[in-house]
């Protein structure tokens, strides 16, 4: 069983920035994708940044100029770097990983996140203007 932890939440006002880790039970580069996602309450899952073991990078339109997807393999840890944040930004975030999933997949959106391998259980992002 593949486990993964976040962390880095928090509060922070408008504007500010938070780096988010996910720690992960097996060997980051042994997944061919990892990912986050967040969901704000009464709203849908969105995804918003991938890593994919062929050096893909994929962002969200909405994230892309202010959050920064990275990885440590040597510590499996995947990481989100978010940057001017704004309380839209307020969410639970979630790091997700698969074993199979591939970029051209997500990006052509032929996916189903519920069928990731492996889920974190999340770490709360509040934004305050």
């Amino acid at each position: 069983q593949v486990n993964l932890a976040e962390s880095g939440g928090g509060s922070v006002q408008a504007g500010g920035s938070l780096r988010l880790s996910c720690a992960a039970s097996a060997a980051t580069n042994m997944y061919s994708s990892m990912g986050w996602f967040r969901q704000a309450p009464g709203k849908t899952r969105e995804a918003l940044a991938g890593i994919y073991s062929d050096g893909t990078i994929t962002y969200a339109h909405f994230v892309k100029d202010r959050f920064s997807i990275s990885q440590d393999n040597a510590n499996n840890i995947l990481f989100l770097q978010m940057n001017n944040l704004t309380p839209e930004d307020t969410a639970t975030y979630y790091c997700a990983a698969d074993f199979s999933l591939s970029s051209r997949a997500v990006i052509q959106g032929n996916y189903d996140p519920k069928s990731l391998d492996a889920w974190g259980q999340g770490t709360l992002v509040t934004v305050s203007s």
